[in-house]
């Protein structure tokens, strides 16, 4: 697991946009809460895969707790996998020529055209069938004609994510960064992130803390889900009688 370390200064910078408090997003509708879960593939996952993220095996267990708790609060779990698609409407030419060469370009789309097998979800996931898996062809998922995403949380009246998955420092980060920026209210997990250094996942870390997200342990991220789930419980029935 990645060693934690969030600048004080930056985290007392966070405390001083939001009044104070060390958590703003401690009372959510799990109701109208996604946990989106990043890129969690094959790809990243297994040993000697093309693009091993070690340390992401280690944060499925927390994934997997969180998938669990929001499920049975009333949330919905979104798995984002990402996906080369050479028909796709809006064409990634800046990146897939540009930013690599073509042997960097052909193992893409190896391993992460629909029905390779590093393509596929971690076996290991807690995948159920009310979840949903969306495919994107970007590192952000929230940008239109690359993924549906946006229209699904709108669909939903979702105003809240929770954001876990690999790499915390690209697709995670991209999709939480620009997820913010449409309106949503972000929970990004420190310890259900997974990067290749420390340095790169603290990095992106503080940049949430400091500006985007509510960053929280994702023990603290269960407490939430089912304390504002038994209050809710407690108002209806209250309300009930």
């Amino acid at each position: 697991m990645h060693r934690i370390e969030i600048p004080e200064a930056i985290r007392e910078r966070g405390r001083k946009a939001h009044g104070g408090r060390d958590h703003f997003l401690t009372n959510i509708d799990p109701s109208r809460t996604a946990h989106i879960i990043v890129d969690l593939q094959k790809a990243f996952m297994s040993p000697g895969a093309p693009i091993e993220v070690p340390v992401a095996r280690e944060i499925v267990d927390n994934v997997n707790r969180i998938s669990i708790a929001l499920r049975e609060a009333g949330g919905l779990n979104i798995f984002l996998r990402y996906t080369y698609d050479e028909k796709e409407k809006l064409s990634w030419t800046a990146f897939y020529r540009d930013y690599q060469d073509s042997s960097q370009t052909e193992m893409m789309r190896e391993t992460f055209s629909p029905g390779a097998l590093y393509f596929e979800l971690w076996d290991d996931l807690d995948v159920q069938p009310d979840d949903l898996i969306v495919n994107k062809t970007r590192f952000s998922g929230m940008i239109p004609e690359t993924c549906n995403l946006h229209d699904i949380l709108q669909e939903r009246g979702i105003d809240t994510l929770i954001v876990t998955g690999t790499l915390t420092n690209c697709c995670c980060e991209s999709t939480a960064r620009d997820a913010m920026q449409m309106n949503y209210r972000i929970i990004f997990v420190a310890d259900g992130n997974a990067a290749l250094t420390d340095e790169e996942h603290n990095a992106t870390l503080s940049s949430m803390a400091a500006i985007f997200a509510d960053v929280m342990m994702t023990d603290q991220v269960v407490d939430v889900i089912e304390a504002t789930r038994e209050a809710r419980l407690v108002a209806a029935s209250a309300a009930v009688r």
